[in-house]
């Protein structure tokens, strides 16, 4: 089962959707949450690899009645409440919901045309605004719950990603209008940026951005990337009890990578360093695997 921090059966009897968890970090929450007691609810587009994970979540014990998955294209409106109703209907209520999809390309901004720029804000903005609002007007509205949206390092924007900067800093804006709206409903809003995370999602990358990844860890001061157990955790606890009192919050995961600033020489920590208690990584999650991009 997964390694979780966190104290056993503390998602029980709660229904938790999670969308993009046919792989990457969506596939390390939909483990987390269900080693934790939650029933997962897990969407995508790519049937195969929902089916794929759910075949991962009952080898390791999770029941059959406690997962689920549900094929959609999220920037699909229509597609959406059928979705969110499809998951009521299945198991009863929506506790949770981790908006987790989204994608990007690298480009810079001359030669980003109307249609790809539609394309990443469709599925980083749009469709989590979707999801957000049919799980809150079809049961949150009536029995409270949590959301936490994805969103990215985008602290001092993301030149050559210009398309999924404004996505995501639009999702930011959304997460503190609906803690604000939705708070007396009992729900909560808050989002996570990760920063430089090593996920499948940089095997996506064209070959030629491979040498750019791998130099990545020295401009950051926690001299790694952070990995998707990481990310998970976070995004664990902004759903859990202890995080009653916040709403409509950043919690960023991304080793201080922001505060990097021109003229400050070198920043990454050592090896040695990146062994100390504090900051030393977190490995709950045993199925993960290194980017390809890292293995040569």
């Amino acid at each position: 089962m997964y390694q979780s921090v966190f104290r056993a059966a503390l998602f029980a009897g709660q229904v938790v959707v999670v969308t993009g968890s046919g792989s990457g970090i969506g596939r390390c929450v939909a483990h987390e949450l269900a080693s934790l007691g939650a029933t997962v609810a897990l969407v995508g587009r790519n049937q195969d690899k929902l089916a794929a994970v759910q075949a991962e979540l009952q080898q390791v014990g999770v029941p059959e009645d406690r997962v689920s998955w549900h094929r959609a294209d999220i920037r699909d409106e229509a597609a959406v409440k059928a979705l969110v109703a499809e998951v009521l209907a299945r198991h009863g209520r929506i506790d949770a919901l981790v908006n987790n999809a989204g994608g990007q390309y690298i480009a810079p901004l001359a030669s980003i045309g109307a249609k790809g720029w539609q394309a990443v804000l469709d599925t980083n903005l749009t469709g989590g605004f979707l999801m957000a609002r049919e799980c809150f007007v079809q049961h949150m509205a009536e029995h409270g719950g949590s959301i936490v949206n994805m969103v990215a390092d985008m602290w001092g924007s993301m030149p050559g990603m210009g398309h999924s900067g404004a996505a995501r800093a639009g999702m930011v804006s959304l997460t503190e209008t609906a803690a604000a709206e939705w708070a007396s409903h009992g729900v909560r809003v808050n989002a996570i940026a990760p920063g430089y995370i090593a996920s499948s999602g940089m095997d996506q990358y064209p070959p030629e951005a491979a040498a750019m990844l791998r130099k990545m860890p020295a401009t950051v001061p926690a001299g790694r990337f952070g990995n998707e157990a990481e990310v998970s955790a976070s995004i664990v606890f902004l759903l859990s009890p202890a995080a009653s009192f916040i709403s409509g919050t950043v919690l960023r995961v991304d080793g201080a990578r922001p505060q990097v600033r021109m003229g400050m020489g070198t920043v990454a920590a050592s090896a040695e360093v990146q062994q100390r208690g504090a900051v030393r990584a977190f490995d709950g999650f045993s199925l993960y695997q290194t980017p390809k991009v890292f293995q040569s």
